[in-house]
C-alpha cells in the first residue's frame, strides 16, 4: 500500500499506534535515481529512543529512523482471502495444537506450556514450546522466567511458537521477546486451501498432476495402491524421517503418542509394489517437505514433542502389514503420509517419500487418498506447513490452490548466566 502521488505528506502515527498494521513511508538510506522514498508496510511493533520498528508478514523486522519518516497511517488488516478457507489465527493454532498434542500440558494463564520428552530430549519444537494465545496473567518477564523455570526443570531448552502475517497474529510479542534476548531459530510457512481438490489426486497420469476418479466406495476404491489406517505400524515407521533407524518396536511410545494425537488421525503408505515407474508430476516434484513441525523431511529439526490426550473417532483399524519395501528393503514404504481431521479442518504432515522414488507423483497420491479420507469425515478446508525456502514444495502447494495464511517462528530463551 502506497502513498497516492501528489497527496500531502504528515505522519499521522503516533506511539499510541503500536499494535496497529501501518504504512510508513522514509527516506531511503541508499536511494537509487527517481527512488528516494521507500515505503514500508506492517505491524507497529514499538516506538521509543528515536526508531520505530515494523514487522512485517513474514516476521522481518524494518527499523526507521524517525527523522527519516516523511509520511505514515494507519491501513486496514490485510484484505479478506480472495481463495482458500477463511480463518483466524487462533482458530487455526488451535486447529495445529489439537492436531500435534503435547504429552504434558500446562496453562499458565492465557499460554499453554507444551512438553513431549522422549530419551531425554524433546521431540519437535512444537510440541516442546510455550503457545502463546492470551494474556499470561503476570508481568512478560515474569512470565518468561516461569517459561524458562518450566522447562529447565524437564532438562529442556525453552522455547516460544509465535505466529506473524495474519490479522491477530503476535508481531508486539515477537519483537518484545527479542528484547529480552530470545532469539528466532527456525521459521515456516502455514498454508492453506480447499480439501475438494486434493482428493481428485489419485495414480493416473492426467495432464500435470496425477487425478483419480470421482470418489464411490471410499478411497481405497480410487486408489487402492494406498494403504490406510488409524495407527502408524511398523512399517510406516521405517520411513518416518524421525523414527528411522529404530529397531521394530523400539518407536519411544512418547513418539507414538504425539503421532496418534488428534481428534481422528490416519495414516497412509504406498509399498514398493503399489505402483509404476512412470513420472506423473511434469514439474518434478512430490510433496515433501511436509511434517509435523513444518519442516522438510530431510531436515528436520528435533527439538519439542507431542502426545495423544483424547479418544479417536470410533472404527479404528491397524494396516494390513506387508514385507515389500523400497529399493529392496523389507518393510520401508516408498511413500507416507498422515492427515487429522478435526471438524472442517484436515491437516497434512509427515508426506515422506524415498529420495529415488520422487518424481513419480507418490506424495500427490497420499495426499488424495487422506483427503478423500477426510472429506468422507466432512471436513472441507486443508492446512500444512512448509520451509519457507523449500520453494519447490511451496510451488507445487499453490499449483494446488493453497495460500499463505501466516508464518510461524520458534523462539529460543538466552542461556541461564
Amino acid at each position: 500500500m502506497e502513498f497516492a502521488a501528489g497527496a500531502r505528506l504528515e505522519v499521522r502515527i503516533s506511539a499510541s499506534d503500536v499494535g496497529k498494521r501501518v504504512t510508513v513511508r522514509s527516506v531511503a538510506e541508499e536511494a537509487a535515481p527517481g527512488a528516494a522514498f521507500t515505503d514500508t508496510v506492517g505491524i507497529l511493533t514499538s516506538w521509543d529512543e528515536g526508531a520505530l520498528l515494523v514487522t512485517r508478514r513474514d516476521g522481518t523486522r524494518v527499523r526507521l529512523a524517525e527523522d527519516a519518516v516523511v509520511a505514515a497511517k494507519v491501513v486496514p488488516a490485510a484484505p479478506a482471502r480472495r481463495r482458500g478457507p477463511a480463518a483466524d489465527y487462533a482458530e487455526l493454532a488451535g486447529v495445529q495444537e489439537r492436531g500435534w498434542r503435547a504429552v504434558e500440558r500446562e496453562a499458565l494463564g492465557g499460554w499453554l506450556l507444551r512438553a513431549s520428552v522422549v530419551d531425554g530430549a524433546g521431540f519437535t519444537r512444537r510440541a516442546n514450546s510455550v503457545l502463546p494465545l492470551g494474556d499470561p496473567g503476570m508481568p512478560l518477564a515474569r512470565a518468561l522466567d516461569r517459561v524458562r523455570e518450566w522447562y529447565a526443570a524437564r532438562g529442556l531448552p525453552a522455547y516460544a511458537q509465535l505466529a506473524t502475517g495474519a490479522g491477530d497474529t503476535q508481531e508486539v510479542l515477537a519483537a518484545a521477546l527479542e528484547e529480552h534476548g530470545w532469539r528466532r531459530e527456525v521459521s515456516a510457512l502455514v498454508m492453506v486451501g480447499a480439501l475438494a481438490p486434493l482428493a481428485e489426486l489419485g495414480p493416473e497420469p492426467t495432464g500435470p498432476l496425477a487425478v483419480a476418479a470421482p470418489v464411490a466406495e471410499g478411497p481405497e476404491a480410487v486408489d487402492p495402491g494406498v494403504r490406510l489406517g488409524r495407527t502408524p505400524d511398523e512399517a510406516w515407521l521405517r520411513r518416518y524421517n524421525r523414527a528411522a533407524g529404530a529397531e521394530p518396536g523400539g518407536v519411544p511410545p512418547g513418539v507414538l503418542a504425539v503421532l496418534a494425537s488428534g481428534p481422528s488421525p490416519w495414516f497412509a503408505r504406498i509399498d514398493g509394489a503399489s505402483h509404476d515407474a512412470t513420472p506423473v508430476d511434469a514439474a518434478g516434484v512430490d510433496a515433501v517437505g511436509v511434517d509435523a513441525v513444518g519442516v522438510g523431511a530431510a531436515r528436520a529439526a528435533t527439538a519439542g514433542g507431542g502426545a495423544a490426550d483424547g479418544e479417536t473417532a470410533s472404527g479404528r483399524r491397524d494396516f494390513v502389514h506387508t514385507d515389500k519395501g523400497a529399493s529392496g528393503t523389507a518393510g520401508v514404504p516408498d511413500a507416507i503420509g498422515r492427515c487429522v481431521v478435526d471438524g472442517r479442518w484436515a491437516g497434512f504432515a509427515a508426506v515422506e517419500v524415498a529420495p529415488e522414488r520422487r518424481r513419480r507423483g507418490l506424495a500427490q497420491r497420499v495426499m488424495g487418498a487422506l483427503a478423500r479420507t477426510a472429506l468422507a469425515e466432512g471436513a472441507s478446508a486443508a492446512w500444512l506447513q512448509v520451509e519457507r525456502d523449500n520453494e519447490a514444495a511451496v510451488a507445487l502447494y499453490t499449483r494446488l490452490g493453497f495460500t499463505v495464511h501466516h508464518h510461524y517462528h520458534h523462539y529460543r530463551a538466552p542461556e541461564a548466566a
